[in-house]
């Protein structure tokens, strides 16, 4: 089943047409068959941070559109990494007999509470891009490869600095798990480079403004620094503003994560070096057809936790780049 659900996810990836608003919900439940398997139908609730970063708008108008494609109603919702909010779309998405939750988390610790709260209204809920840290509540995990995405970012970063230099690192919200995984990547790299020397490991909390204050305030402190890689890009771009804004374009190195279209035009236009791409259209794709899948027959086929494999985004490819994919 695994290879039939990729291989669907893989065809229509570039197909996907993104549509931002939600739909209808329903409270009308699935049909069944003749033979007494239920049938596609009913509400699919799509929960994600906020759209105004356009790889969250990028997952859920993905998620809407597949689902919308099998043949249910959706509801896309943001609860702006805001766990009270979380709690209260969960509630809704009960309140509405959805069929299934579509949720990318606001916190590892913060949202087992209210998965566990869909599981026991009987409302599967499938995880994409950030992980909680229960198993056996969610049922299905679908996230990027952080760990192999951002070593790898981590060697272009290196190679990009061959004589070493000071660097600083921007991390994202220390509730996200993604965040520290991210950051323990990196570390793994550029450890090994004893010529590269952290001056400063700040979080931005995932936001631009964030990081163009702190890497103003650090270029101010230190402008001898070669280097910058940050957790997101949407970081990386504040970073990218910073540096501008300081006179140091082309002379401080920065690098990010996320494979958003903003980054892409950046390392196009030479201000930024890398990104790693996260596949956010396909890792939802997915998680609709398993929770179709868990609908109509009962089961995912697929074990809980799943991790797909990022790539690296760069002047060699970036004229490749189609959203949050390359071609």
């Amino acid at each position: 089943m695994r290879r039939r659900i990729i291989a669907a996810a893989a065809a229509t990836l570039l197909a996907v047409s993104l549509a931002g608003c939600a739909s209808g919900g329903t409270d009308e439940p699935a049909g069944t068959t003749d033979d007494g398997a239920a049938e596609a139908g009913g509400l699919i609730a799509i929960i994600t941070p906020s759209p105004d970063n356009p790889f969250f708008k990028a997952e859920a108008d993905a998620a809407k559109a597949e689902a919308e494609s099998l043949g249910y109603e959706t509801s896309v919702s943001s609860h702006d990494d805001d766990p009270n909010k979380q709690s209260e779309l969960i509630d809704a998405a009960i309140s509405n007999g959805a069929k299934a939750i579509i949720l990318d988390n606001a916190g590892a610790d913060a949202s087992i509470g209210p998965v566990q709260k869909a599981t026991d209204a009987g409302i599967p809920v499938f995880l994409i891009d950030r992980e909680i840290n229960e198993t056996g509540i969610a049922k299905s995990q679908i996230v990027a490869n952080n760990a192999q995405g951002a070593a790898a970012v981590a060697e272009e970063f290196v190679a990009a600095l061959p004589d070493g230099g000071k660097y600083i690192e921007l991390t994202g919200k220390e509730s996200d798990t993604n965040a520290g995984v991210r950051s323990e990547a990196y570390a793994s790299v550029i450890s090994q480079y004893p010529n590269l020397t952290s001056v400063a490991q700040e979080t931005a909390n995932w936001s631009q403004d964030e990081a163009f204050t702190k890497i103003e305030t650090l270029l101010q402190r230190d402008p001898d620094i070669q280097g910058i890689i940050a957790g997101n890009d949407t970081m990386a771009l504040g970073a990218v503003a910073a540096v501008e804004a300081a006179g140091l374009t082309g002379k401080v190195i920065i690098a990010g994560f996320d494979g958003s279209p903003d980054a892409v035009a950046a390392i196009k236009d030479g201000k930024l070096l890398a990104t790693g791409l996260q596949p956010a259209v396909l890792i939802s794709q997915l998680a609709v057809q398993q929770a179709d899948a868990f609908i109509t027959d009962g089961e995912t086929g697929e074990d809980e936790k799943q991790s797909i494999d990022c790539v690296v985004i760069n002047a060699a490819n970036a004229e490749t780049y189609t959203l949050f994919a390359l071609e």
